[in-house]
């Protein structure tokens, strides 16, 4: 799996909260100021060549849909990140984050029993 970019990944947002589209409804989800028809064409057939995004051809006109689900993507750029700027390291990326937002040792104990919390669930 690759690193997408800015672009490619504001598009598989939307193709994953519509889970199948054509080009015109991927545009539509866009804010303003939208991109040209053919740059959102241009990003999806980059996102179809790099595996992310198949499609279901109607004539001339396909229907996309993403093949990578958003969490699978999710992990892989978290490990990666992590991977990038904390040595792999967890506990450096939270320690990294306590230490920038000022957090107290309650807001800190929240945060870890809603880690646990999440942890059972699974």
């Amino acid at each position: 799996m690759k690193e997408l970019t800015k672009a490619e990944e504001q598009v598989m947002q939307i193709l994953w909260q519509i889970e199948k589209g054509f080009v015109k409804d991927v545009l539509s989800k866009m804010s303003e100021p939208k991109p040209a028809y053919n740059t959102v064409s241009t990003i999806i057939r980059i996102l179809e060549k790099k595996g992310f995004v198949g499609y279901k051809a109607y004539g001339k006109t396909h229907e996309y849909f993403p093949i990578v689900d958003k969490t699978s993507y999710s992990n892989f750029y978290l490990k990666n990140f992590i991977g990038g700027y904390f040595g792999g390291s967890f506990q450096k990326l939270v320690s990294f984050f306590a230490q920038e937002n000022d957090m107290d040792i309650k807001e800190f104990e929240s945060l870890a029993k809603h880690v646990g919390d999440d942890l059972k669930e699974d």
